[in-house]
């Protein structure tokens, strides 16, 4: 990948391509069973064996992922056009897919810059899709969600923290448990960001379906060999505490801010999303 190489460093600015990572296909990958359930073709068959384990017992999940980059992608128009923001740190990218977060932000806001973060190799090794971007400007950082110090401190390179930043957690807090203190992660990345800035969250609900989400949670922890936490509205709502929400608040995702009437008998997602900006 030396040649590979050689490209990042003429688009990353001061910093380098993370090294590369041994890919474990032996055991699934958010990202990469994300990637299959939207119908993408990087995963392994441990990852399609996972997907579609929670499939049998989840029917509201391809509702739900389709629903939630829909909604990453309403979520960035209204940051860019109507909010104003020209920064963003997106943590949990995936796989490149479809409308990623700085082809919609540089397609209103040109001089958008976009920092990308994912600890998966095979997400690393699709980073060129990811940084090609020809006005604004776009990096990517291999870490862990479970660590915003190095987050933060990698992003410093590309965003400036005395302006404000939209910070994306995107369908990746359900990752994260309680016993890994979730909201103490989300404090730390909006401690670091200027009033002004945004937080836009989304989570697989515990409540819209109990019974079904229970049983995705488990299939989705047992394949994953880690543990994954579905949440309710008032634990979704309580990642938004001291910011003000944006209207609507934390809803069913096709709710947030829909570009077309939402459909009354259209599928239920499982997913709770919203936006909330620091004062």
């Amino acid at each position: 990948m030396a040649d590979e190489k050689e490209w990042f460093r003429s688009v990353v600015p001061d910093g380098d391509l993370p090294p590369q990572r041994d890919i474990d296909t032996t055991v699934p990958h958010i990202a990469r069973i994300y990637n299959y359930w939207l119908g993408g073709k990087d995963y392994f068959a441990v990852d399609k064996e996972a997907a579609e384990q929670v499939m049998r017992s989840y029917s509201a999940i391809l509702p739900g992922v389709r629903a939630n980059r829909a909604f990453l992608g309403r979520a960035v128009r209204h940051l860019a056009a109507e909010a104003g923001i020209r920064q963003f740190l997106d943590i949990g990218t995936g796989i490149p897919s479809a409308n990623n977060t700085h082809e919609v932000a540089q397609a209103t806001a040109p001089d958008s810059r976009v920092v990308y973060v994912d600890n998966d190799p095979i997400v690393l090794a699709h980073a060129r899709a990811l940084l090609t971007s020809v006005t604004g400007t776009t990096a990517y950082l291999d870490a862990d969600v479970r660590d915003p110090a190095t987050i933060l401190a990698g992003a410093a390179a590309t965003l400036d923290f005395g302006r404000p930043i939209a910070v994306m957690l995107i369908a990746i807090m359900h990752c994260v448990p309680d016993e890994n203190d979730p909201y103490g992660i989300v404090r730390t990345l909006l401690d670091a960001v200027p009033p002004g800035s945004y937080l836009v969250l989304s989570q697989p609900a515990k409540d819209m379906i109990p019974e079904k989400s229970a049983q995705a949670e488990a299939a989705l922890t047992e394949a994953m060999r880690q543990k994954v936490q579905y949440r309710t509205h008032a634990e979704v709502s309580r990642f938004f505490d001291g910011l003000k929400l944006v209207e609507p608040g934390v809803v069913h995702l096709p709710e947030w801010r829909p570009d077309e009437p939402v459909d009354p008998d259209g599928p239920v997602t499982g997913m709770w999303g919203g936006m909330g900006r620091k004062a």
